[in-house]
């Protein structure tokens, strides 16, 4: 049982990769051009953990995420700014363990649960509802650009 949950999430994760690649094309004008051939991968226990947002760039014109926040976290006041006080990052992805409520700006709620795969449209605002751990995959450019108002933000409260 546990080892077809674990091919059932590579197979997903892999599908998304896909996906997510043929999207960046034409979501995203990253400069960064992928080699062809060029392979890569990493152990999630290997991914890095001391980043505001963890994330790795140059995955084929993506960056790839795996995050783990508490329950409670809201994620609104580090958007606040941004058009519609909202990520206008698109996001594809996996729910590993826990769940969120995301708010979309046209009212729109939905509830993210482990085991769940999804599409977070621009124009997002998100809260963990029980411990949360995700991977998702984003346009490289856009997710440079929404990390840097965040550190910025966080910096700022520092202050």
């Amino acid at each position: 049982m546990i080892m077809k949950s674990i091919t059932k999430t590579l197979i997903t994760a892999s599908v998304l990769f896909i996906v997510a690649m043929k999207s960046s094309a034409q979501t995203s004008a990253s400069k960064d051009k992928p080699v062809a051939g060029k392979e890569q991968h990493i152990a999630i226990e290997n991914f890095p953990k001391n980043m505001v947002i963890n994330h790795l760039n140059g995955w084929g014109g993506m960056t790839i995420a795996i995050n783990e926040l508490p329950a409670g976290t809201d994620l609104s006041p580090l958007l606040e700014g941004l058009k519609n006080n909202s990520c206008q990052v698109p996001h594809w992805g996996y729910i590993l363990k826990g769940s969120m409520r995301l708010k979309y700006d046209d009212g729109k709620e939905v509830m993210l649960k482990a085991g769940d795969v999804f599409y977070m449209a621009p124009g997002h605002k998100g809260s963990v509802i029980d411990d949360l751990k995700l991977l998702d995959f984003s346009p490289e450019k856009e997710m440079k650009e929404l990390i840097n108002h965040i550190e910025k933000k966080i910096a700022g409260s520092k202050q």
